[in-house]
């Protein structure tokens, strides 16, 4: 930031009036909460405090939860634009900023912004229903029974997988990378990377193979072999398909979901910090 001078005259600060302008972005705040107790305290202390407008009349939405609320109040304002910042009162809160009921609309005129895309999944099932939903971290394809999965992959209508036996195959975006990707050994990407992780899930064949590294323009199919043998699932988040038996995924950047972080803590900051273990 820049340091303040002068305006002539009045002896106040140039930076004020933009300081005002900043804090008035924010005046309509709609607070959303998990069902914890410490979220429900912290809603109504909020409320009291600074007002609770519906999340359709909002300049900004902020949540208190953890992790889990955080993707359930993108999800559910995916196509508004509205800016999300949520603040831990929950369980995991990687994607959360710190708690405190202090200089709310002050925190969010200075916080820093990413814009992250969707993932939209088409999932054909062996009935011919197609399932259509968006994942913020990934989509994952699980084998249903004792016996693992079949999977053909193909890459921009290309084949570059005949065969993975496997538990499953997940793709993740940048903002997911932490998530589940990360916990089955896939690598974590940084948020403006404009990359795709393919990670599988517990392959059997072929063994070494760790994954791949794709383009977020990719259009990536996953067909399930022996389907009626080894039914397979398809997860978009939370949303299931089962018995799938062709399962397409691509990155959605018709959509942008803005997501606000306290200075320093940045949603890039911490996956940077995340690949460091720190």
């Amino acid at each position: 930031m820049t340091n303040a001078t002068n305006l002539p005259g009045d002896g106040r600060s140039a930076e004020r009036p933009q300081q005002v302008a900043a804090a008035r972005k924010f005046e309509r705040i709609a607070f959303v909460a998990s069902s914890g107790t410490e979220a429900q305290a912290a809603l109504a202390r909020l409320a009291e405090l600074y007002g609770n407008c519906d999340a359709l009349d909002a300049d900004v939405v902020v949540a208190l939860g953890g992790d889990g609320l955080m993707l359930q109040t993108l999800h559910q304002n995916m196509r508004t634009g509205t800016p999300i910042y949520g603040m831990h009162r929950g369980t995991v809160g990687f994607l959360m900023n710190e708690f405190s009921t202090n200089d709310l609309r002050g925190r969010l005129a200075d916080a820093e912004e990413s814009v992250i895309h969707p993932l939209l999944m088409r999932a054909t099932d062996v009935h011919g229903v197609v399932h259509v939903h968006h994942a913020i971290n990934e989509v994952a394809l699980f084998r249903q029974s004792h016996q693992a999965a079949r999977l053909r992959i193909l890459i921009d209508e290309r084949e570059r997988m005949h065969e993975l036996i496997a538990d499953g195959v997940l793709v993740s975006t940048p903002a997911g990378s932490t998530a589940y990707n990360l916990s089955a050994q896939g690598p974590i990407l940084p948020i403006n990377a404009a990359l795709l992780a393919l990670t599988p899930i517990c392959a059997f064949r072929p063994r070494r193979w760790r994954g791949a590294l794709l383009p977020n323009s990719a259009y990536v199919v996953i067909e399930i072999l022996e389907a009626e043998k080894r039914p397979v699932a398809a997860v978009a988040d939370h949303d299931e398909a089962r018995d799938v038996l062709r399962v397409e995924v691509l990155s959605d950047t018709t959509i942008a979901m803005r997501m606000l972080f306290d200075p320093g803590h940045s949603l890039e900051e911490r996956i940077l910090m995340e690949q460091f273990g720190t």
